[in-house]
């Protein structure tokens, strides 16, 4: 290169690290602007097969990798990242419906999905209409010409009711109706989605695939080129992109993912259990115990639960009482979200988000953390002293 001034050494430099370097973390890839090698090479890029690299918001180097990696371990073949796991929903509803189509969500979805659903109704000319989590084959009644979309969730958020994705795939296959799976709670490891019958695979990797609580992400994943080149396309318009360091924050979590994953479902399956011996608890609804609604589904697809579950308290205690429960535990943060390693709880008032709820007593969500069980379990102990 010619001589430069000192203005444009700074900007411009000669020096070029040497090529071989390797190590065990990905590297971390920082880029809005893409540098192409020539013309012909930025003209024949291709951002949706992802053969070369065209700008920052379609991928580098560090989120392609992720992508890959997330594919391979929900059994998947292609991934798009989102910002979060709400974002990856709203990329596959806009890339999937259009005004006059339909869309089917369970009673028990998660509520901004919820929320996203009366917001399509609302405004853009697309019915939502809401089922019976436990509806199994009777899915096919609520089937019509318009329903281009079914939603799932394994198991439902906060009230933890397991659906009987086999047979819902298997209907919504015969009508030509594409199912759209919420997989967060199982992380990609509890259960095999796609050998389902399923067509999408939604994941928040805001949880177990993150770990430390910090990081807010989304992926979308299907095993059909057709499909994601759908939802890519929603993706580039929508500008749903992702930082390097998040991702690579996200990838740093993965290895131990496993082994934190079946530390949470241990943990919680004896904070559980425990509880579920306890006088001030009417229920727990926990997928792995036998009177949560769908355990049979569970028991047949899953192979592992997480950290998550809902108790219901007996109706005798009153929302102030259960309140000065929640604020009395000492190691359980309130807060939402889970996968982390500290342990949360979450007071909900269910009557109002579900309809036709027949069961009394307020509920409480609890995340087991990766905390000693014994010193979670005094903690509550000392809590129910306060009711």
């Amino acid at each position: 290169m010619s001589k430069k001034s000192l203005q444009t050494t700074l900007v411009h430099s000669d020096y070029r690290a040497p090529e071989g370097f390797d190590a065990f973390p990905s590297a971390i890839h920082h880029a809005s602007t893409v540098l192409f090698k020539d013309v012909a090479s930025m003209r024949s890029g291709d951002w949706k097969n992802k053969n070369a690299y065209t700008y920052g918001l379609h991928g580098t180097p560090t989120t392609f990798r992720l992508e890959a990696r997330l594919a391979e371990i929900e059994g998947g073949s292609h991934c798009l990242l989102a910002p979060s796991g709400l974002a990856a929903i709203s990329m596959v509803d806009l890339a999937l419906l259009k005004s006059g189509d339909d869309v089917l969500l369970p009673e028990n979805v998660y509520n901004p999905n919820r929320e996203l659903g009366r917001w399509l109704s609302a405004d853009f000319g697309i019915t939502a209409r809401y089922y019976d989590p436990l509806v199994g084959t009777g899915i096919a009644d609520l089937i019509q010409p318009n329903t281009k979309l079914i939603w799932t969730e394994a198991p439902g958020s906060v009230s933890m009711e397991v659906p009987d994705l086999r047979a819902i795939c298997a209907v919504a296959k015969e009508k030509g109706v594409l199912v759209a799976l919420d997989n967060t709670w199982s992380a990609g490891l509890g259960l095999r989605a796609f050998d389902l019958g399923v067509d999408i695979v939604m994941q928040a990797l805001t949880k177990y695939q993150s770990g430390g609580s910090d990081v807010l992400m989304g992926a979308v994943i299907t095993r059909e080129k057709a499909l994601i080149d759908r939802i890519a396309l929603a993706h580039m318009r929508l500008g749903m992109g992702v930082s390097a360091d998040d991702a690579y924050l996200v990838m740093r979590g993965l290895p131990t993912m496993k082994l934190r994953f079946e530390a949470h479902d241990a943990a919680a399956r004896k904070v559980a259990a425990w509880l579920k011996a306890r006088p001030e608890i009417a229920k727990v609804l926990h997928p792995a115990f036998e009177d949560c609604p769908g355990h049979e589904f569970f028991q047949r697809d899953f192979t592992g639960a997480g950290g998550l579950f809902s108790v219901l308290f007996d109706a005798r205690y009153t929302e102030e009482q259960t309140d000065r429960f929640v604020d009395a535990l000492e190691l359980f943060g309130i807060g939402y979200s889970w996968g982390g390693a500290n342990s949360l709880v979450m007071p909900y008032r269910i009557q109002g988000m579900r309809r036709n709820w027949a069961d009394a007593g307020i509920l409480v969500r609890f995340n087991i953390g990766l905390e000693d069980t014994d010193d979670l379990i005094a903690d509550i102990e000392r809590a129910f002293a306060k009711l």
